[in-house]
């Protein structure tokens, strides 16, 4: 997302309640692992192994985080923390799944490490509203 998209989201943001202290930098890197991993599970589910259902899951679950993310309307702390924890334990799961196959697979590697990095980046955003 471009500068002024991040700035009109952020303004959106602020007049939400219990919102205003989200830190859009680390909004921006949690929607980017999201598309990332999104684009790796989509992959990595047409190959047609055993984690291929874990991978369509996984791609679909950071697809709606990330769409949540850009239209926060609605969007409630409590509703954030919810859907980023059901997208780290997605992200997480489908880890799990690819990482057998990642010594034989490169796209399974890739997916597991977006994987990875995408929870990582959920987490962080989690952490900071926290606070």
């Amino acid at each position: 997302m471009d500068a002024k998209m991040m700035d009109a989201v952020s303004a959106d943001m602020m007049s939400m309640p219990g919102m205003q202290s989200m830190d859009m930098a680390l909004m921006q890197a949690c929607m980017d692992a999201c598309a990332a991993c999104e684009q790796s599970c989509t992959v990595c589910a047409v190959q047609g192994m055993d984690c291929a259902p874990a991978s369509m899951n996984c791609a679909d679950t950071c697809n709606t985080m990330m769409r949540s993310m850009l239209r926060m309307q609605g969007m409630t702390p409590a509703s954030m923390m919810a859907m980023l924890d059901a997208c780290i334990a997605m992200c997480e799961t489908c880890e799990d799944m690819c990482l057998p196959h990642a010594e034989t697979s490169e796209v399974c590697k890739m997916s597991a490490q977006a994987c990875r990095a995408c929870a990582d980046a959920c987490q962080a955003l989690k952490e900071s509203m926290a606070v």
